[in-house]
């Protein structure tokens, strides 16, 4: 008898976490993601610039010097695209930008104005990655300089060479609102206390 009245109890609250199965899996939330602010072009005009400054104070402490020492041309030959004191400062130039990103993910530049570069996939920045972006994109960008000019344009304000190594350089401390996105169903870890869904 206690099984018969225990049965029907039980079906009950079998069909109900049924129903509420089906009803959590095919709910659908919107969720509010928050991401690092894209750096638009003044912000990283200036944390170039800065870096150029800390460039050009290295290449007047150690290798002008060096070169007067030596007596040996600064300026470039006529019949020469690059002179070795122009090698050697294109060599500083793409060195310092490789290893200051490489270690701290950004320049002291980007450090002043707090952005920094960051890989579109969430990954840490690998040698490769950097090597496509410091090196080569960073070269062509600077001998054309127009490609500099596509952060004004590209939606999320990349830079050619950030195309070439699939970065894009964000604010550290700026976030936006992503555009409200559909979410995975709803568990019970997003469930209130009061029932209602976030």
């Amino acid at each position: 008898m206690s099984e018969q009245i225990e049965q029907p109890g039980q079906l009950e609250e079998e069909t109900f976490d049924v129903q509420e199965q089906a009803v959590r899996e095919q709910s659908v939330v919107i969720e509010k993601s928050y991401f690092r602010k894209p750096a638009g072009f003044w912000i990283r005009f200036w944390a170039y610039l800065i870096d150029i400054i800390i460039v050009g104070a290295i290449s007047g402490l150690v290798v002008k010097p060096i070169f007067r020492v030596i007596d040996y041309p600064i300026s470039d030959p006529i019949f020469l695209l690059y002179s070795p004191y122009k090698l050697i400062m294109l060599a500083l130039f793409l060195a310092y930008f490789l290893l200051m990103t490489k270690y701290f993910g950004q320049t002291v530049g980007k450090m002043i104005t707090g952005i920094r570069v960051i890989k579109k996939t969430g990954e840490p920045l690998g040698w490769k990655t950097l090597l496509f972006r410091e090196v080569i994109g960073r070269y062509i960008s600077k001998t054309l300089l127009i490609p500099y000019l596509l952060v004004i344009f590209m939606p999320r304000k990349e830079a050619l060479h950030d195309l070439f190594a699939d970065t894009e350089v964000v604010h550290e401390q700026v976030y936006e609102k992503a555009n409200d996105v559909p979410a995975a169903p709803v568990n019970e870890s997003r469930r209130l206390q009061g029932g209602q869904r976030i």
